[in-house]
């Protein structure tokens, strides 16, 4: 089992590790503001809120991004081994003051090229109709794999392979 140390990544800005207590308040938020949750299905009920609550407290596959110069909260990052088809799958979610400052960009590049240390791929799915989370999945380095419908939206599945050498 890797130490909370192992599953903390640092960039130029940010800290990503395990998710705290004291970090529930920024959590929940996440799971309930209605413009983050615009291309994820909407708001979630309370009930599912407090499940997640007592689920996510350092929980392995699930990373607070935190500012380094301050400690704020920004969102959170999901790296799941065995995700969508068995790859493992990166997902996110921002808080909408801290959209456009490269944040997202830089916590999801870190999480994937870790990510690809010790698998062959990762994936990430968006709704098609949410630019923004496209652009930053292109910008990390991962192409356009496959279109589907999934929760009657068009969704578009990323993937990003390991480069080996030869």
């Amino acid at each position: 089992m890797p130490s909370a140390a192992d599953l903390t990544l640092i960039t130029d800005r940010l800290v990503l590790r395990p998710v705290r207590a004291r970090d529930l308040p920024v959590m929940t938020r996440l799971w309930t503001d209605p413009e983050v949750r615009r291309h994820l299905g909407g708001p979630v009920t309370e009930a599912v809120v407090r499940i997640r609550q007592r689920r996510i407290v350092g929980a392995p596959h699930y990373r607070a991004v935190e500012r380094a110069a301050d400690g704020a909260v920004l969102g959170l990052v999901t790296v799941e081994p065995a995700g969508r088809g068995g790859e493992t799958e990166v997902s996110y979610q921002f808080l909408p003051e801290h959209w456009g400052q490269g944040y997202a960009r830089e916590a999801v590049a870190a999480a994937v090229a870790r990510a690809l240390e010790d698998t062959p791929s990762v994936v990430a799915v968006t709704q098609e109709a949410n630019t923004p989370s496209r652009r930053l999945l292109e910008a990390v380095g991962m192409t356009h794999a496959e279109s589907f419908t999934e929760w009657d939206a068009h969704q578009v599945l990323y993937r990003r392979t390991a480069r080996r050498p030869a």
